[in-house]
């Protein structure tokens, strides 16, 4: 069963890192069926309650599953085994399409932002007991929110989208739970899911963001949260168009109860219009970060949602890092206040890139997807020979094995970077490793 790997330990902690160890390390595999708990025990000599906490928690942290009678298997997607490992290796001489940061020319100067923010700090020091949202971000920040109809709540800061995303999945969700979540999709979130101890199910995705009918599947099977890319979504560069927004609200509308969480990390480097879900359902959050528009190193995102779930996520924030700089914040607020981002000129900056590769793809005779942000995402019949092939003729991309779950494979290409002159070279590279007349269709 176990091969020649031995669970060892004690104690149900020690039990539980050594199964962790083993999955991280390869020694047991996504599906390897572990050995009952009474048997176990007896090999360990233990309490078989002693082994029945050590599986619970592997449970709670996403690494492996149980199925009653059917025993307990490592997660085909264990937490422990992150899907950033799955990644190229790019070498020396290679052109890095594969990372999905944004372009660093477009991002602004920082240096004038902070300077600013730290004579305010020396003037009025921030200590403990401070406000954890500086007022002027709060202010501009539900400005925009309001100009683009997210619905009012409170807001707070916090380190980044993901933080975010994962703050009111814990607040409002038991290990356990089910959630939807888009398929291709972050491979992030497809990561976090089940390290919180939750059940994750695939919903499609097309030009025009999750499909109405994959989700209302979801939620009737019983999902009770939704997590949605609203514009920029990542690999596929889908946003939710007008008329998917209302279908999704829709069938939102069907279940008032389901946790909704909005990801608008494309703020201020897209050109579409956001089409919010919000307000059909009881319990939402709404989360834009400030990565890809003023650079990754910044770890700040502006959250709201409903009065109860922001509520829990300051009072779980106040418990932890207790809040996000305010140095950092105010920076922040000099940054947007100030203009430092042309939005328009960025957004038309990646569109134009987005746009030339997929041109020059369809002339080669292979269709591509990609209507928002900095990412193309092609289908492919093999993504782990076209990422080989693509890496033979010096261009590394991400395979899709990062970002999906039942979706079919696929190749993400991230063209942030990508001059004029090397369009026409990577179209020819891909057409090349993966042939004509692929990259149809998402499902």
């Amino acid at each position: 069963m176990l091969g020649e790997y031995l669970i060892a330990g004690r104690r149900a902690v020690e039990i539980a890192a050594s199964v962790e160890q083993a999955v991280a390390e390869g020694g047991l595999e996504p599906g390897q069926l572990l050995p009952p708990m009474r048997e176990l025990a007896g090999r360990l000599g233990v309490n078989p309650n002693t082994v029945a906490a050590a599986y619970r928690t592997l449970r709670e942290r996403g690494v492996i599953e149980t199925s009653g009678r059917r025993g307990s298997r490592v997660r085909s997607r264990p937490a422990t085994t992150g899907r950033e490992y799955i990644r190229v290796e790019v070498p020396e001489g290679a052109r890095d399409l594969a990372v999905g940061n944004p372009d660093p020319a477009l991002l602004p100067r920082l240096a004038e932002a902070f300077e600013a923010a730290a004579e305010q700090g020396d003037r009025e020091p921030v200590l403990y007991g401070a406000a954890a949202v500086e007022p002027e971000l709060a202010r501009i920040a539900r400005a925009d929110l309001d100009a683009d109809g997210v619905p009012d709540g409170p807001v707070a800061v916090t380190s980044g989208s993901l933080d975010a995303i994962e703050r009111v999945l814990a607040v409002h969700l038991k290990p356990g739970d089910t959630v939807a979540v888009e398929d291709p999709g972050w491979g992030s979130v497809l990561d976090l899911v089940p390290a919180l101890g939750l059940r994750v199910v695939p919903v499609g995705v097309d030009d025009e963001g999750p499909l109405p009918d994959d989700v209302r599947g979801a939620l009737e099977g019983g999902a009770r949260a939704l997590i949605v890319t609203d514009r920029a979504q990542n690999p596929t560069g889908a946003a939710v168009s007008a008329a998917r927004a209302r279908a999704l609200r829709s069938v939102l509308a069907q279940h008032p109860e389901t946790l909704l969480i909005e990801d608008d990390h494309g703020y201020r480097i897209v050109d579409q219009s956001l089409h919010p879900l919000a307000g059909g359902t009881r319990s939402w959050a709404f989360v834009r970060s400030v990565a890809k528009a003023y650079g990754p190193d910044l770890r700040l995102a502006v959250l709201t949602g409903d009065a109860v779930t922001v509520d829990r996520v300051r009072g779980r924030q106040r418990l932890g890092p207790g809040w996000v700089s305010l140095l950092v914040q105010r920076a922040v607020v000099r940054l947007w206040s100030g203009g430092a981002v042309d939005a328009e000129a960025v957004a038309a900056a990646y569109g134009r890139r987005r746009d030339a590769l997929i041109g020059a793809l369809a002339r080669r005779g292979v269709e591509a997807h990609g209507v928002s942000g900095m990412n193309v995402w092609i289908r492919v019949p093999d993504e782990t020979g076209a990422v080989a092939r693509l890496l033979h003729a010096g261009w590394a991309v991400a395979p899709g094995a990062r970002f999906r779950m039942s979706a079919p494979q696929g190749i993400r290409i991230t063209v942030s970077t990508l001059t004029e002159e090397e369009i026409g070279r990577v179209a020819d590279a891909v057409a090349s490793a993966i042939g004509p007349g692929a990259g149809a269709g998402y499902v």
